[in-house]
């Protein structure tokens, strides 16, 4: 399923609303156009009868060529600087292996994707993209018939667009935030049906990460869908509105969510609901903690994980200043998720235990409890903020993204886009370069051949 297992997802895993899309109902009508054009050429029997100055050099007789069945290279490649995390190869694999073909006179769909030749990287590979559209690396290469193909451009182009900029900008936040879990929290900003899609380029991003920095940074998705082609599940905290369910009291919210779920399910509070991110935290891991000790108490370990609080997570508005941050007059440290905020939740925490009139062994088994509740941020979080956070030593653990991972290159401002472009044509069995003015057939030695 990619660079680390050397595998690709099998076409299935996409769920391909495969009869439309051979009808190119998802491709751009230019493109359909092009297909059925030649499709009607060659029904035809139409031969060439122009010149060829783009052939060098040209054979010598051109009145034999059958356009409607001209073979060509297509050639799929990124636009993103400096560089992109490839993703979205499987999925265009998939359509082309599934749509490539053609409708006989019976409305027969005729694959032909086992006569084409194909190379293609592997998901999770680095695309560099510098200079200009002369000297790029592609990641797909197709050879074959263009009218069996050519309506695939788009949905191809988009697999890979989406999967590569998600990938990416998961990548980027990886990095400003030195290697510290990412939760993946984006599925409200957009529809429903690219979640499996935009999940998986998480996944991918992180792994790639993981490799590059030899680091071990945890996977979270925050929807079942986002893991459904890796077999990821998802795991968050209490919303808000559950809170209100609970008449505005968290702990006891968290108390009850604790008790009825799975211990396998992390506990995490979500602290903000009444502005007092520090108060609400001391009641959450207070009220936890003996619940926690009670089954400790009693012998009862297993049960006591349940009550094992992994983290709060402050997602305080921008807007808004926390009744734990004295003000300053400055709203860029005075609301918000701010760094003032963070260390102030964290002393709390850490020192809440010496308050518990606690003795012996329970007080170092309440201090450890209070210590390893990790802290988790929301709201408005980018690569730039992470940096700031990270360069001012701020103790979070986690971060949660949700909108940003859509943007566009932070510091270049280009977005993760890919295009494809017609780089080579077959005449009378030769293969001769052929592409318009600015592009060129180019080669990536990570690609390999598929069929």
């Amino acid at each position: 399923m990619s660079v680390f297992d050397r595998q690709r997802l099998p076409s299935g895993v996409f769920k391909l609303d495969v009869e439309r899309m051979r009808r190119g109902w998802y491709s751009d009508q230019y493109l359909i156009n092009v297909a059925r054009t030649l499709g009607r050429l060659s029904a035809q029997g139409y031969r060439f009868k122009g010149a060829a100055p783009g052939l060098d050099p040209a054979p010598a007789s051109l009145a034999g060529v059958d356009v409607g069945s001209i073979e060509v290279e297509m050639q799929w490649y990124p636009r993103r600087r400096p560089s992109c995390v490839v993703v979205g190869v499987d999925k265009a694999l998939a359509i082309l292996a599934t749509c490539a073909g053609r409708f006989d006179e019976a409305g027969r769909f005729i694959e032909t994707f086992d006569r084409m030749d194909v190379w293609a990287v592997h998901d999770g590979a680095e695309a560099p993209f510098e200079g200009d559209l002369q000297d790029v690396f592609p990641v797909l290469k197709a050879r074959g018939r263009y009218r069996d193909f050519a309506m695939l451009e788009t949905p191809t182009l988009g697999a890979l667009s989406r999967g590569s900029r998600i990938a990416t900008n998961v990548y980027e936040v990886m990095k400003a935030a030195r290697g510290k879990p990412i939760f993946f929290f984006p599925a409200r900003f957009d529809a429903h049906e690219v979640q499996a899609a935009d999940g998986y380029a998480y996944q991918i991003a992180v792994q790639l990460f993981n490799q590059n920095y030899s680091k071990s940074a945890r996977i979270y998705v925050s929807t079942g869908a986002q893991g459904d082609w890796w077999g990821g599940s998802g795991a968050g905290t209490i919303g808000h509105g559950a809170i209100v369910c609970f008449l505005g009291d968290t702990a006891e919210a968290t108390l009850a969510f604790a008790a009825s779920q799975p211990a396998e399910i992390p506990r995490i509070a979500l602290v903000d609901f009444r502005n007092d991110c520090v108060g609400t935290s001391l009641q959450v891991v207070r009220t936890l903690f003996f619940e926690y000790l009670a089954r400790i108490r009693a012998g009862a370990t297993d049960d006591a994980r349940k009550y094992k609080l992994f983290g709060v997570r402050p997602d305080t508005s921008a807007q808004l200043r926390d009744l734990s941050v004295r003000p300053i007059g400055d709203a860029h440290l005075d609301c918000g998720v701010n760094p003032r905020l963070i260390f102030a939740i964290r002393e709390a925490v850490d020192g809440a235990y010496a308050a518990w009139g606690l003795s012996g062994d329970e007080v170092r088994l309440a201090e450890a409890y209070c210590r390893e509740v990790r802290i988790i941020v929301t709201e408005g979080f980018t690569p730039a903020r992470i940096r700031e956070f990270e360069g001012l030593g701020v103790p979070v653990d986690i971060y949660g993204v949700g909108s940003w991972l859509f943007s566009s290159c932070e510091t270049c401002g280009s977005a993760t886009e890919f295009t494809a472009e017609v780089v080579r044509v077959r005449v009378d069995g030769v293969w001769h370069d052929l592409a318009r003015a600015g592009r060129r057939a180019c080669d990536n030695l990570l690609m390999e051949k598929v069929v």
